[in-house]
């Protein structure tokens, strides 16, 4: 809605009310003065269609202070309408409703409803208000389709009142309801609410909402400023003050939620967020202590619920996909022919065939009538239409993409490894090789010697008659290098009875057709260990032998590979690092500032999201621990790779490509860089992306700050970030590549980089978990025994039963059953997801037409991009996505349907 500065609407002193018209025509002209609208004779309606006016000529005279006339104020009034939702699950009758609203009890109850103006009083100097207005549940709503109700209000205003700027509700009732949107004067003053108002006699503050206007802090009109700073208090609350599931504040707190020391010394782990453990700040959540351990905060249970802020919380269809997940995983787990094969006893997995047995020759449409299902008869309904939809293999599971084109396979061929590095759920790990052999960057007075067991003559017969170093200065070999991420934690995963791991560095050379083969795989374990040579090579197989050690190192760089895709690029890059910036938004930054409005679609979810994360995924004993070879270290080597590698600076995608050495800078090329492997589905797909978002920050910047003094002269914006480095990293807040906050460019960089983060680098992570890991025999997430050699006393059995000694070393079925049923949920998208390029509330700029232009251009190139990857995806050329038995690359494709589709870039970190 395009708001203004000066009056609504000024009357003669005359008995009549105005008429619409003159409303509309004095709107129009105070449009075209005083804000950035180009002249036209069209305004905006609620409809979305546009009222024709007629111009006219207006003089503009100096105001005057206005003097309390003796007489009464000629008084107008004002209709709008109120839209609430009702939860999926709420059907209140329409007789408990007139209850609620009969005489005897409407003193008491209603929603008191109250306009405030852009102006102030020049007498209190307090904003100008309208009459109360009440609206009752019970009285004449009106059904807009689905589980919207609007209510029609009439506010009464003096003449002078000015420009509805916010409105103030406070809700007398005793439950919550959702207020999505108020409309105003027939369209033309709209609030999107978007929230959940709690009864009165809960929280004592009156809700505050502002109209869709966007204003810099400096800008704020003036009847507006108090209420902009009251609204940004509440939001920050006590931080001493405990906290309900409906309450709306935003504060920090360090990783204290991790461990559960009342249940014993095997549930205790370190608190993460301090100088020896650095690590991100979460949503402070204020639960009791342990009795243990006073620093600990006591884990969630039925007294103690997780806590976010109410408006971060699942919406309804969300919440209702995940629990339906969740029902589906459990039904699985209870069929008796999966129990029987099963090994509940953790028994070894006795052939292949238990393993294809667990999937679907093909996939049924499950989702269709999900809803009905769900609404009618909750789990017994849902599961019978499970059993009559899919017969015997209804708690099977649908074919990963691995196996959907390759069913008889179960180990990983060399050409998919290198494939699935540039093209699978992994694709942030592959680095070119810059020094060979690899050196490490640990301590060697702890660690040992940094040299590495890789030697030139175990390569150079894979390089077509190059040596080593020519193949490294022509940019042919590239590596994956997990070499100092786990060594230091390998005595202690080791030491758990049933995963044993190293560290793996696996060398790859670029072949002509474009695409990655490993042709070395070292294994390191810890100097001291006594189970074998601390460093030890496979390389691939001339005999039957040496086809299974080259198996079983394959399958070790895949558990390897599985923990820094889940602890590293996907839970750390994405969910741990933004949720400080997240809290900032919301604490520093009013829904009226601009910055708050571009980031706000890129903010949903994601806290409580992470809030579910910490509870089920990342907590000792939890899904993270249980089912990766870091089992216990697991967040520690979160943490550990934050301090010593993470940069803010670098996760942009261009600096990452360059960091990584997978691409050089070059102003020749389209996006100001080339790649040095052509055919990188994730990197030439996310170009495009990247691209696309950093020209809409620009067009967005360029408007609100088109100088660098606007940028320093914005309190907000500035205590955004400076809350978010200072306080939400404040362990290394004193880094020196943070990015100043000092001119046009570098926000552009800074909001560019966590658009993308929340968007498509979390879809390229997330989304293709279960079709690129769900078939665990070519992706374990641990492995249950090491790498034989001669030494060992198990060498024998090996060479025996080298097929039976791979199966054991894989994680039993129960374990797998479990693991796979989590995949397939983070994997699925949810009916309400919002998709990048697809935003709701245009309504915010209608005063601002150059930034709906910037916005619409933004959603026509996401469906250029669409048709584009679509179109490579079809080029027999590029063999890393397309070919015989190949999935297509479709992570970042930016829209998809409900489910589990491998494609679609939703706008926030929301699953």
């Amino acid at each position: 809605m395009a708001g203004t500065r000066e009056i609504l609407y000024s009357l003669p002193m005359a008995t009549r009310l105005p008429t619409k018209s003159s409303i509309y025509n004095h709107f129009n002209r105070h449009l075209h003065q005083h804000n950035r609208l180009p002249r036209s004779n069209y305004l905006p309606c609620d409809s979305g269609k546009r009222l024709l006016v007629q111009p006219r000529k207006v003089v503009v005279v100096a105001a005057t202070p206005i003097k309390a006339a003796a007489e009464t104020a000629v008084q107008c009034q004002v209709k709008a309408v109120v839209t609430v939702k009702r939860g999926s699950m709420e059907y209140v009758k329409d007789m408990v409703f007139r209850w609620l609203d009969s005489d005897a009890h409407r003193a008491q109850t209603g929603v008191v409803l109250q306009l405030v103006s852009t102006q102030v009083d020049p007498n209190s100097e307090n904003p100008k208000l309208s009459k109360e207005a009440k609206i009752y549940w019970s009285i004449n709503p009106k059904t807009k389709g689905g589980n919207k109700i609007s209510h029609e209000v009439e506010f009464v205003v003096d003449a002078n009142f000015g420009v509805p700027g916010a409105i103030i509700v406070t809700n007398k009732y005793k439950k919550e309801f959702y207020l999505e949107s108020i409309v105003a004067i027939e369209g033309l003053v709209h609030f999107a609410c978007n929230s959940w108002v709690q009864p009165h006699g809960f929280h004592a503050h009156n809700r505050i909402f502002f109209s869709n206007k966007v204003y810099l802090p400096n800008d704020t009109p003036v009847g507006l400023k108090r209420l902009r700073e009251k609204e940004l208090q509440q939001l920050r609350g006590n931080s001493d003050d405990s906290r309900t599931t409906s309450d709306r504040i935003y504060d920090y707190d360090v990783y204290n939620d991790l461990g559960n020391p009342d249940k014993g010394d095997e549930f205790v782990r370190p608190i993460l967020g301090n100088q020896s453990q650095p690590y991100p700040r979460r949503c402070r959540s204020k639960r009791p202590p342990t009795n243990s351990d006073v620093n600990v905060e006591s884990p969630v249970s039925k007294y103690m619920p997780k806590y976010v802020p109410r408006d971060e919380a699942f919406g309804d269809l969300k919440a209702k996909a995940i629990t339906e997940g969740k029902w589906k995983a459990m039904l699985r787990s209870l069929i008796p022919t999966l129990k029987q094969k099963a090994a509940i006893n953790g028994e070894a997995i006795k052939s292949f065939s238990d393993i294809t047995e667990l999937y679907k020759e093909s996939l049924p449409p499950f989702e269709e009538g999900g809803d009905e299902c769900w609404e009618k008869g909750g789990l017994p309904k849902l599961r019978n239409k499970m059993i009559k939809e899919c017969g015997q293999d209804v708690f099977k599971f649908d074919s990963p993409k691995l196996i959907s084109r390759d069913i008889p396979s179960c180990c990983l061929r060399d050409d998919e490894l290198g494939r699935l590095t540039l093209a699978g759920m992994n694709p942030l790990s592959i680095e070119r090789l810059k020094v060979f052999p690899p050196v490490s960057n640990l301590d060697p007075s702890i660690y040992g010697p940094q040299d590495s067991a890789l030697k030139e003559e175990q390569i150079i017969c894979h390089l077509n008659g190059m040596s080593v170093q020519q193949a490294i200065e022509e940019n042919k070999l590239f590596i994956l290098d997990y070499h100092d991420v786990y060594l230091p934690f390998l005595d202690r995963i080791n030491a758990h009875p049933t995963k044993k791991a190293y560290a793996t560095r696996t060398i790859f050379v670029l072949t002509d057709m474009g695409s990655l083969k490993p042709i070395a795989i070292e294994l390191s374990l810890p100097e001291k260990n006594r189970n074998g040579p601390p460093k030890c090579v496979v390389t691939p197989p001339v005999d039957a032998t040496t086809c299974w050690l080259w198996q079983l190192g394959k399958a070790h760089v895949c558990s390897n590979d599985a923990g820094a895709h889940q602890l590293i690029h996907h839970w750390l890059r994405t969910h741990a690092c933004l949720e400080p910036f997240i809290i900032a938004a919301h604490r520093q930054l009013s829904v009226m500032h601009p910055i708050y409005k571009l980031l706000h679609c890129h903010m949903r979810y994601t806290m409580d999201v992470n809030a579910q994360g910490r509870q089920l995924l990342l907590n000792a004993g939890g899904i993270i621990e249980s089912h990766f070879f870091t089992a216990a270290c697991s967040m520690e080597v979160s943490a550990s790779v934050y301090q010593n590698w993470w940069r803010f600076d670098m996760e942009s995608l261009p600096a990452d490509l360059i960091r990584r050495g997978m691409a050089v800078p070059d102003a020749t090329e389209p996006h100001g860089l080339k790649l040095l492997i052509e055919d990188y589905p994730y990197a030439t797909d996310g170009l495009l992306i990247w691209s696309a978002i950093e020209q809409l920050v620009q067009a967005y910047v360029h408007y609100y700050y088109p100088e660098a003094n606007i940028i320093e002269s914005d309190s907000e914006l500035n205590a955004w970030y400076h809350e978010s480095i200072n306080i939400g990293h404040a362990d290394i807040r004193h880094a020196s590549w943070w990015l100043k906050l000092s001119t046009p460019n570098n926000l552009i960089s800074i909001l560019t980089t966590i658009i993308w983060l929340a968007s498509a680098h979390h879809a390229a992570v997330n989304f293709g978990m279960y079709p690129y890991g769900g078939h665990f025999p070519v992706r374990p997430p641990f492995m249950r025994r090491l790498v034989p050699n001669e030494c060992d006393p198990d060498y024998t059995t090996f060479l025996a039963d080298p097929e039976g000694y791979f199966l054991a070393s894989l994680p039993c079925l129960d374990q797998m059953l479990h693991y796979i049923s989590v995949l397939h949920i983070l994997s699925t998208h949810s009916a309400d997801e919002e998709y990048l390029g697809d935003r709701k509330d245009l309504s915010a700029w209608a005063g601002d037409p150059e930034i709906v232009e910037a916005f619409y251009k933004f959603s026509m190139e996401m469906k250029k991009i669409g048709k584009e990857i679509e179109k490579r995806n079809g080029d027999p050329n590029l063999r890393n996505r397309c070919g015989a038995g190949i999935s297509p690359y479709e992570l970042l494709l930016p829209s998809s349907g409900p489910g589990v589709t491998c494609r679609g870039v939703p706008n926030s970190v929301s699953i």
